[in-house]
């Protein structure tokens, strides 16, 4: 057996001691979420039970939990079908050259390197300027948006780049229409790229915080609601809380990767049965 270098062993630490970095105090909430009833928020822990998740489905002396959660959930997914459809619209529309595109493409990628902050007071100005009401289903939207529209487009610009156009050709030479090549050849290819766009949309919009801020008027969404729990709740139910929302937003990405398998045995499927029937 070769003997490993003693180089391997250093960086094998440095990484486990980045991963205990990097999920080491999403863990210990984890586990302080199940303090026993007179548990309180720091250790050593006061016995086990599933109190404070009991607790955090009954009625909340503060805040409104659910209804945070509901918004969030709602405006995920509009942002997730609004990144979506500009993502794919604008990587097909850049697939051919035309005046001022280079320019519109990096004012789009700007957003990203823009304080957040900044942005939702931005916005938040712009709507109370032009009379509309700052909300989370319209300014909070909005602001999202220059969030996760610059990742959408970065990944459907890459996907357009490596796109082989001749089995549009192909397509186009059987007789079919410009729609019926969009909708029966390029989407199919591109449909895995597509649930990678709406999964970025998705999470970035649904734990998004700075953008929010300044945008979503008299209603929080979820992490604007918990921000706000730090201040008044002194007991181990908001770490009920971010625990249950993290099992969520695992639950959500493990969904996206499995329609993405699912996606591929078929694709698998559909190309052997062609073989063999030809």
């Amino acid at each position: 057996m070769e003997k490993r270098p003693g180089s391997f062993y250093v960086l094998a630490s440095f990484f486990g001691l980045f991963m205990l970095f990097l999920y080491g105090p999403t863990l210990t909430i984890g586990l302080l979420s199940f303090q026993g009833p007179h548990g309180g928020l720091t250790f050593p822990m006061q016995g086990m039970s599933f109190n404070w998740f009991r607790e955090l489905f009954e009625q909340q002396a503060v805040g409104d939990i659910w209804g945070a959660f509901r918004r969030s959930l709602l405006l995920g997914f509009m942002v997730m079908i609004a990144t979506v459809v500009v993502s794919v619209s604008a990587g097909l529309a850049f697939r051919k050259r035309f005046k001022g595109s280079g320019i519109l493409f990096y004012v789009t990628i700007t957003s990203l390197v823009i304080p957040s902050i900044l942005v939702s007071l931005g916005v938040g100005l712009i709507f109370n300027q032009i009379g509309f009401k700052v909300h989370w289903a319209t300014s909070g939207f909005g602001s999202q948006l220059t969030w996760t529209l610059p990742f959408g487009l970065l990944i459907m610009f890459a996907v357009f780049n490596r796109f082989d156009k001749s089995f549009e050709e192909a397509a186009r030479d059987q007789g079919a229409s410009p729609r019926q090549v969009i909708q029966h050849v390029v989407v199919p290819i591109i449909a895995p790229s597509l649930i990678g766009v709406a999964l970025f949309g998705f999470t970035l919009s649904y734990d998004e915080f700075a953008r929010s801020l300044l945008t979503s008027g008299s209603y929080n969404t979820l992490p604007l609601e918990i921000f706000g729990m730090t201040t008044n709740v002194t007991t181990p139910v908001i770490y009920a809380l971010g625990t249950f929302t993290t099992l969520f937003s695992l639950i959500i990405i493990g969904v996206f990767l499995m329609t993405v398998w699912i996606m591929g045995k078929r694709r698998q499927r559909a190309g052997s049965d062609a073989g063999k029937a030809t």
